[in-house]
């Protein structure tokens, strides 16, 4: 039985997916938990970097938002796709979308609700729109010529290689260094060089939820929430990290929190850079996923926006009208 033709049969049998994306800090996983315990569901997460083992308060892991409480009685909701890698390694779009389809096939096969939730929109339409792509070794050759190059010349290199490509991969936005623009322009070359994909993978049907929260609201939560986060020990989770023998060019590459936590901590910046800096870069990207969410409406995805500030009972109840 083909990959296409398996999932495809579990489609037309079994449940619809439900996907819950929002930008940083508007509530997410809270939603998808409250949701997944009304519906008897399980978590795929959409996160870039809540793959990473050990990488916690960074990440926004807030592992506790996956326990709810029904009748006094807390219960832990199954998710996936988190702490399932190394810090230090180079995850990717091409592993998470076979690890996704695994996670999803399991769910489906046990009868359950499978909910996406994440701020990761690329990960999220590569999911479901079933992107073709291949495994992309590294290229010491390409990478030899592109050494010393500025961000901003590799830069155009990428966008150059995306107009060829047809691609939409690699926000220029998010390629904030030149590791990660390097890395970009290996992959975008390697596509344009081996254009048949490896493993075929249907797009999937899903029912897209988005959580909306006003823009001041969600600059009010992020200050807070990154205050917080530091209170927590987020410095010393890059410092442990970087004890346990990750190169510190490895940490920046992960972008925001550990780029300039690991910046102060090895010295780059001080606290008042680091956090004004990091705030700034937080705004910012939240501000792009939201572009990235409605360049998803103008490719054809129908999102259904929720309000943020909506009592969860009515959010989640909302979502079960549209089932």
């Amino acid at each position: 039985m083909t990959v296409v033709f398996f999932f495809l049969l579990l489609q037309t049998s079994m449940k619809q997916l439900i996907t819950i994306l929002g930008p940083t800090a508007s509530g997410k996983t809270p939603l998808a938990a409250a949701l997944a315990s009304e519906t008897d569901g399980e978590i795929l997460s959409a996160d870039s970097r809540q793959v990473y083992r050990r990488m916690d308060i960074g990440t926004g892991k807030d592992l506790a938002d996956y326990r709810v409480e029904i009748d006094g009685t807390p219960i832990d909701i199954p998710y996936h796709l988190i702490d399932i890698c190394e810090p230090g390694t180079k995850y990717n779009l091409f592993q998470y979308q076979q690890d996704f389809y695994d996670a999803y096939q399991q769910i489906l096969e046990r009868n359950r609700q499978p909910i996406l939730c994440g701020g990761t929109g690329l990960y999220i339409e590569a999911v479901l729109k079933g992107y073709h792509l291949s495994p992309v070794p590294q290229n010491p050759e390409l990478r030899a010529q592109l050494e010393g190059k500025s961000l901003e010349e590799l830069t155009v290199m990428l966008e150059e290689l995306k107009r060829k490509n047809g691609s939409v991969m690699h926000n220029v936005t998010d390629v904030d260094s030149c590791q990660r623009a390097i890395r970009a322009i290996e992959i975008e070359s390697y596509n344009l060089e081996h254009p048949m994909p490896l493993r075929e993978l249907p797009a999937i049907q899903s029912l897209i939820i988005g959580v909306n929260i006003d823009r001041e609201l969600r600059r009010e939560k992020i200050t807070c929430r990154l205050k917080a986060r530091l209170d927590e020990g987020m410095v010393d989770e890059i410092r442990t990290l970087l004890d346990s023998g990750i190169p510190a060019e490895d940490l920046i590459y992960y972008g925001l929190e550990y780029k300039y936590l690991t910046e102060y901590v090895i010295g780059r910046l001080t606290y008042d850079e680091m956090f004004r800096q990091l705030e700034i870069a937080i705004h910012q990207f939240a501000k792009r996923q939201m572009t990235w969410f409605r360049g998803m409406e103008r490719r054809g995805f129908t999102i259904h926006w929720i309000d943020a500030t909506l009592p969860m009972e009515e959010k989640v109840q909302a979502i079960k009208a549209l089932m």
